[in-house]
């Protein structure tokens, strides 16, 4: 049994949606960010689409929430022990493959689908992401996003530098720092491995916690370092994003203009997709592979 899960922060409809069509293969699990405070109305339309989820963390856009709550996932489906694979994707994921296909790809495959660079050689708007873990930063607090909170930020990195800090030296962490995208694909094993890591090393969970983007750090750190699994990993997460503004978002979110090279990709997810400029994509994809 493989399991999806699915970190979801608005767009009720739309995730009971890309569940129901999940589920003819996978067993879905769905976490609420919990400031999108579930209605009765909402909570009466998954139950009546019997589907299961959780929603235990308010999450916050550049901080340890994003982590914490695909964890709360992890934890959850892990619970099954029938399940040997998952995956992890957003609520505004869709799959853009047959989905028989995707689940046999997956299905008796014991390779980590997870990409990754050294993140001392990896710069995103001129700053070096090694300090986003080197560094405290406090996003469970702060909306990073805002005015404030990018000058705040800016703030943070001169204060930082100019004292010093240094939380590898101050919690003993000689592990090489990775980066990359949250969204991955991964057999049991290398799942159980992250979540024990985390548990038997709580200096190293520490400096996750008060980090920046720490969602696309920890599962790559962890696997890197270890030999065992890092000749697992395959430097492909087969997900399909448009690295262009489009609808107001960049990434992009999809539109029908988009159909020809989402099915040439040969990519198993898509993202973002919202059903106010997606539907029509949506439609499309669903009946070029409609089981």
């Amino acid at each position: 049994m493989q399991a999806v899960l699915i970190l979801a922060h608005k767009n009720v409809d739309q995730v009971i949606s890309l569940s129901n069509l999940l589920k003819k293969r996978f067993l879905v699990l769905v976490h609420f960010d919990t400031r999108l405070s579930l209605t009765d109305q909402d909570k009466e339309k998954l139950q009546k689409n019997d589907i299961d989820y959780i929603s235990e963390v308010e999450v916050h856009w550049g901080s340890w929430s994003i982590a914490q709550a695909a964890i709360s996932l992890m934890k959850k489906a892990l619970e099954n022990s029938k399940v040997k694979y998952l995956h992890v994707i957003s609520g505004q994921d869709w799959p853009v493959a047959d989905l028989s296909k995707v689940y046999n790809f997956y299905e008796n495959n014991d390779k980590i689908y997870m990409e990754y660079n050294r993140s001392k050689d990896v710069k995103k708007s001129g700053e070096s992401v090694i300090l986003w873990q080197k560094y405290y930063f406090n996003y469970d607090r702060i909306n990073r996003r805002s005015g404030f909170g990018k000058f705040y930020h800016r703030f943070l990195l001169a204060a930082q530098t100019i004292l010093r800090i240094n939380k590898f030296k101050k919690y003993n962490i000689e592990l090489e720092i990775y980066n990359g995208p949250n969204w991955v694909d991964m057999p049991r094993d290398a799942v159980e491995y992250c979540l024990g890591y985390l548990e038997a090393h709580p200096e190293l969970l520490k400096v996750f916690q008060t980090g920046c983007f720490s969602d696309e750090f920890w599962m790559q750190t962890i696997l890197v370092n270890s030999p065992k699994y890092k000749e697992r990993i395959v430097k492909d997460n087969h997900r399909y994003i448009n690295w262009k503004k489009q609808n107001g978002s960049y990434p992009a979110v999809l539109d029908e203009r988009n159909f020809e090279s989402i099915t040439k990709s040969g990519c198993h997810f898509g993202r973002k997709f919202d059903w106010k400029y997606s539907e029509k994509l949506i439609d499309r994809l669903n009946e070029k592979y409609a089981e």
